[in-house]
């Protein structure tokens, strides 16, 4: 895979860690609390639904009471029955084993699947931050574009009225003038829709949150710690037991049964004559033999498989697909820092003429709009490369998206 020998560099140093300054826990705090209150709530749901899947194999012990009158003759019958029964499954040919590891499974792919919407949601929320601040140094280098603008727009008008310019130079001013406030209108409109985003889903106020510094990190690691990876192969590992079950359900089972009964009757009638009544209790056991024929099982078994390889096919996309999405933030990672080093050399450039303008100002070669336009370019440039290491931030974000560092 092509990575740029300046990334791998990088790579190597920070392969250790994803973050430099927060943990991983501390990020939840970018969510509001009833959202974390919500996915707590979720894990313990899903460790309930996982133990009761595991011991569903257990049979009830059945507590029974019956209570009955008969009239038929001139004195009431009373009946009264009691007893405690269970009918246990012991052997499934397999079928008790692989169900107790079906639901362990289902607990880890259960427990992914909130982790995975839980990150999704922490992402979203620092992403919208990122923007935020980044609109805030969008709007910054607009106002000076607009400065310049007006700079510009003043310098054409002068030329104009002294008849050194043509109206249509004047008017492509005018023009450029309109186009840069217009922008400013459609960042300042586009922050605030970050904003009411941001405040649905944080309680923390966008004006005083800091961002985390995220660090690049290894592919191979990004890789062996993915959640979204780790959700797949748990899927596999899933229906990898649900086959399993499905093929023991058609196979010998045998269950154990047994009970305890107490009887009683009062005012026994027999041809019309009361008699007293009386009582007895026994038990009952055995066993049982048993094994469906079920036209159907041939293509239960048969679908099961299916979707258990089907499910391995997708985990291996899955590691295609994110070993190509890594390789992709890395490219575009590489663009912003380009992107970044060029608006590095446009202060240089600009802060040496700046020096230069203002020399020949004094002198009186150049006039003030020259070096307010070199002041406005000087810190237009440095407000771009602010911006570049956010557009980093934010393509390294969808990596600790689905990185996590649990085992």
């Amino acid at each position: 895979m092509k990575v740029l020998k300046p990334l791998i560099a990088l790579l190597v140093l920070y392969s250790t860690q994803i973050f430099a300054q927060e943990k991983y826990d501390n990020l939840e705090n970018y969510l509001s609390k009833d959202k974390q209150d919500y996915y707590k709530l979720e894990r313990e749901k899903t460790k309930s639904s996982s133990d009761k899947l595991r011991n569903s194999w257990i049979s009830p012990v059945m507590l029974n009471y019956n209570y009955g009158v008969s009239g038929a003759y001139d004195a009431d019958t009373v009946t009264k029955k009691t007893s405690i029964t269970i009918d246990q499954p012991i052997f499934q040919s397999g079928g008790i084993y692989f169900g107790i590891k079906f639901a362990e499974a289902s607990r880890t792919y259960s427990k992914y699947s909130v982790d995975v919407a839980k990150r999704k949601l922490i992402k979203d929320a620092i992403s919208l931050l990122m923007q935020i601040k980044q609109s805030d140094m969008n709007i910054k280098k607009q106002q000076l574009l607009i400065k310049n603008s007006e700079i510009s727009l003043a310098q054409k008008k002068e030329d104009y009225l002294n008849g050194q310019l043509d109206s249509g130079f004047l008017n492509s001013a005018i023009i450029d003038r309109n186009v840069v406030i217009q922008a400013l209108f459609d960042i300042e409109a586009s922050k605030e829709r970050a904003v009411s985003k941001f405040c649905t889903i944080s309680d923390l106020s966008y004006q005083d949150a800091i961002l985390p510094h995220l660090e690049l990190i290894s592919e191979d690691k990004f890789l062996a710690n993915n959640i979204s990876y780790k959700l797949s192969k748990s899927l596999t590992e899933k229906n990898r037991y649900a086959k399993n079950i499905t093929t023991s359900k058609y196979l010998p089972s045998i269950n154990v049964y047994g009970g305890y009964n107490w009887d009683k009757i009062e005012n026994l009638n027999f041809g019309g004559v009361t008699m007293g009544g009386g009582s007895t209790d026994y038990a009952n056991y055995g066993f049982k033999i048993s094994m469906p024929l079920n036209i159907n099982s041939s293509d239960d078994i048969q679908t099961a498989k299916l979707e258990y390889l089907e499910s391995k096919i997708l985990e291996t996309d899955k590691k295609r697909e994110l070993s190509a999405m890594f390789e992709q933030v890395m490219q575009n990672i590489e663009s912003f820092q380009k992107k970044k080093q060029l608006s590095i050399e446009n202060i240089d450039m600009y802060s040496e003429l700046l020096l230069d303008t203002k020399e020949l100002y004094k002198a009186g070669y150049k006039t003030q709009y020259d070096v307010e336009i070199l002041e406005n370019s000087v810190e237009i440039a440095r407000l771009n490369s602010m911006i570049f290491d956010l557009d980093k931030q934010l393509e390294l974000l969808s990596l600790y998206e689905m990185y996590t560092d649990e085992v």
